[in-house]
C-alpha cells in the first residue's frame, strides 16, 4: 500500500487531493519532530509498480540535460521535464507541483501558502553515474525567476535492486557538519522530504560504486514561499558545499568568493565585480 496513489484519468497522471491532505497530517508529528532538521524518508511513497512502468521513458543519453564535472560534484546529470519525449513520466513531474500535492506538503510539514516550480530550476530527473558523487551541501535559497525561497525538497528514487555495495545514500548531517545523522538508501519509490535552510546540509559524498551500466536515479522537486517582506531583506546564496571532518573533501572557493562579493558589493556593482571570481 503506497502513501499516495495516482490516479489515471483518460491517461493523464493525477493525485486526489482529499487523499493527499490525510495522508500528510498522518505523516506531520513524524516529520515535524526529526533531528536534526524537520525531515521524513518514506517507502512505498508511489506505488512501485507504477514507476517501474515509467522508466522505460527515463534519457538513456545526456542530450537536454545539464552534467556537473567538479571536485564537488561529478557525473551528475540534471534534465527538465521540458525536454522529455515520454508523455507519462513528464506529466508525473509536472503533477507533482500540482495542488494536490502542495497540499500534502503543506499539511505535513506546516509551511503554508507553497508554491511549485514550474521551471524545475535545479530540479527534474537526476542521475549519477558509476564513480559519480554530490558533496555535502545546502541549497541554493532563492528562486531567481520567481523570487521567492526555497523551503522544501522532495526527492522520489528510481532504483530497482539497489544492493548496500553501490553506495549513493543521501548523507543528512546535522548543522555543525559534526556527524551524519541519517544514511538513506536510495531505493524504488522511497521518497525524502526536508526543509531547506542555510545550514540544512546533506548529499551523497562518496563515490558509487554501482556496475557502469548502473546509475543512480531520482526525480527532485523543489517548492517555494513568497516573505511577506519580499526577498531583499534575505541573504542570497547559491549552493553552499562543506568539508566533512578528516576527508579529502575540497574548499569552494569559487562559491565563497562569490558570496564575500555578494554581501559586500553594492547591487549594481556586483555582477561586474563577481566576473573576477580567481576560482572560476
Amino acid at each position: 500500500m503506497s502513501i499516495l496513489t495516482p490516479l489515471v484519468v483518460d491517461g493523464y497522471i493525477c493525485f486526489d487531493e482529499a487523499e493527499c491532505a490525510r495522508a500528510g497530517t498522518a505523516l506531520a508529528e513524524q516529520y515535524r519532530s526529526a533531528q536534526p532538521y524537520p525531515h521524513i524518508v518514506m517507502d512505498d511513497f508511489l506505488p512501485p509498480d507504477f514507476l517501474r512502468d515509467l522508466m522505460g521513458e527515463f534519457p538513456t543519453d545526456n542530450n537536454g540535460g545539464e552534467t556537473f564535472e567538479r571536485a564537488q560534484e561529478r557525473l551528475k546529470t540534471q534534465r527538465s521535464p521540458h525536454r522529455l519525449t515520454g508523455r507519462r513520466l513528464r506529466t508525473l513531474l509536472n503533477e507533482l507541483n500540482s495542488p494536490a500535492i502542495l497540499k500534502f506538503l503543506e499539511a505535513m510539514t506546516g509551511i503554508r501558502h507553497l508554491i511549485g516550480d514550474p521551471y524545475f530550476a535545479g530540479g527534474g530527473l537526476h542521475e549519477t553515474r558509476s564513480g559519480g558523487h554530490l558533496g555535502v551541501h545546502a541549497d541554493f535559497n532563492i528562486h531567481q525567476r520567481l523570487n521567492c525561497e526555497r523551503r522544501l525538497n522532495l526527492l522520489i528514487y528510481l532504483n530497482d535492486d539497489w544492493l548496500p555495495e553501490y553506495g549513493g545514500e543521501l548523507e543528512i548531517w546535522d548543522q555543525r557538519m559534526e556527524r551524519p545523522w541519517h544514511r538513506v538508501a536510495p531505493v524504488m519509490a522511497r521518497a525524502v522530504v526536508f526543509n531547506t535552510a542555510l545550514d540544512s546540509f546533506h548529499g551523497q559524498p562518496d563515490a558509487l560504486t554501482c556496475p557502469p551500466d548502473r546509475s543512480r536515479r531520482s526525480i527532485a522537486t523543489y517548492y517555494y514561499t513568497a516573505p511577506e517582506e519580499g526577498i531583499a531583506l534575505l541573504k542570497q546564496r547559491t549552493t553552499v558545499f562543506k568539508e566533512r571532518a578528516g576527508s579529502a573533501d575540497k574548499k569552494d572557493r569559487r562559491v565563497q568568493f562569490d558570496h564575500f562579493v555578494r554581501d559586500w558589493t553594492p547591487p549594481k556593482l556586483y555582477p561586474y565585480v563577481r566576473r573576477i571570481n580567481p576560482f572560476r
